[in-house]
């Protein structure tokens, strides 16, 4: 089929090269003049991981970043609720990748330009809407400089992010994104490797809360690229989410003075950083539907969510296998895209409203709840197999299920 995909994010080029690889003519359009390497960490689940490997990328991105072996959640003590491995520690058949973002999206962008074909790849093309008729979908663009384009194609996947003019086009009375009660600080430090060198943290609970991991290895100093993120709950944010907004110390950084731990320096990796983003927790309330006859929505178009889990872009490139196995099992576009959507759509909106009840992180907000001056041992807080079962529930719900074969 030839497939119109608005949008060179993340989802939107994964489902590029997993449309292309199962014999689909694919051409990508981008608003953004050029595809700059945006954006600070991101991880990338092993599930998803999976469908890269698929495509003869995961060298390119293991050589991006850091294989993560172990996930450890703390109370903001710092002291230790639970631990769990990660990637191929967990007996999954991918490893679990922590890396710049623009990374990420640089080693797909150059993957899509070799492999669609010339001038497959359009920059500067921001959707504007589209038309179809019982044979086909006629998707219109629009320049910087004001002109129109328009392109045909037999099918059109909106991966044009949160604030999608497909998904408003077919909800146009949402409104924005709907506001969680925290702002976010995102940023970068190198600094020495903490625990295993690498391994993923989180520490505190819902109303403050640090994130931390390595996204390069150490370099000859032996420092670590650490990427971070501290959690405030802020009752009212104004500001529209923008991944380049920058952030100041003063608004967060008192909050965290006394976050010295034996094993991570929370404040000095603050003042580390060489620049800081700002960003409101928002995502969207789950949609009824996200196809429309030969158009349908893909990634943060269709289900935007809180980052807790590591699920954005994860899902976004499961959607993309979804999709190629949808356009695979029916001949009709229409009847593929309702098939995808039945697929995706129940399951991606669990996760927004898990996400919402801090999915995993759940652990940390209930030791607050249960020992908010901290515990000599773990098991006076929770039963036994309480926190197994918490961890459990949610790789269920997100479908991060490790290979039967390899599973420990």
């Amino acid at each position: 089929m030839q497939v119109i995909i608005a949008g060179a994010g993340i989802g939107g080029l994964a489902a590029a090269l997993a449309l292309q690889a199962a014999g689909h003519e694919v051409t990508v359009f981008e608003a953004a003049p050029h595809i700059l390497p945006l954006g600070v960490g991101i991880n990338l689940l092993p599930h998803a991981a999976e469908v890269l490997d698929e495509l003869g990328l995961i060298d390119a991105l293991l050589a991006q970043g850091v294989a993560t072996l172990e996930l450890v959640y703390f109370n903001r003590f710092g002291q230790r609720i639970w631990r769990e491995p990660r990637g191929r520690s967990a007996g999954h058949a991918a490893p679990q990748i922590s890396l710049p973002r623009g990374a990420l999206q640089g080693v797909l962008f150059d993957a899509a330009v070799a492999r669609l074909g010339e001038g497959r790849v359009v920059c500067d093309r921001r959707l504007a809407g589209h038309e179809q008729t019982s044979g086909a979908i006629t998707a219109r663009f629009s320049d910087a400089g004001g002109e129109a384009h328009s392109v045909t194609a037999d099918i059109l996947i909106a991966a044009d992010g949160i604030h999608s003019v497909a998904r408003a086009g077919l909800f146009p009375d949402e409104g924005p994104p709907v506001y969680g009660g925290r702002i976010l600080w995102r940023a970068t430090s190198l600094a020495q490797p903490f625990l295993t060198g690498a391994s993923m943290i989180m520490a505190g609970h819902q109303d403050q809360k640090f994130v931390a991991y390595p996204i390069s290895k150490p370099g000859p100093d032996g420092r670590q690229r650490i990427n971070w993120i501290a959690e405030l709950r802020i009752a009212e944010s104004l500001k529209r989410e923008d991944w380049n907004r920058s952030g100041d110390l003063a608004d967060f950084l008192p909050r965290f003075t006394d976050w010295r731990f034996d094993w991570l320096d929370v404040p000095g990796l603050i003042e580390g950083a060489e620049v800081v983003y700002e960003f409101p927790l928002v995502d969207r309330d789950p949609l009824p539907r996200w196809s429309h006859g030969r158009m349908t929505l893909l990634g943060d178009a269709a289900h935007a969510m809180y980052p807790i889990g590591s699920n954005g872009a994860s899902q976004a490139i499961l959607d993309a296998r979804a999709l190629v196995r949808a356009l695979g099992a029916h001949a009709d576009p229409v009847e593929a895209l309702a098939a995808y959507e039945a697929e995706r759509l129940p399951a991606t909106a669990a996760i927004v409203r898990a996400n919402r009840g801090n999915g995993p992180e759940q652990c940390m907000q209930m030791a607050q709840e249960r020992a908010p001056d901290g515990f000599t041992r773990i098991e006076e807080v929770f039963a036994d197999g309480e926190l197994a079962a918490i961890a459990a529930r949610y790789k269920a719900l997100t479908g991060l299920k490790p290979q039967p074969e390899t599973a420990a």
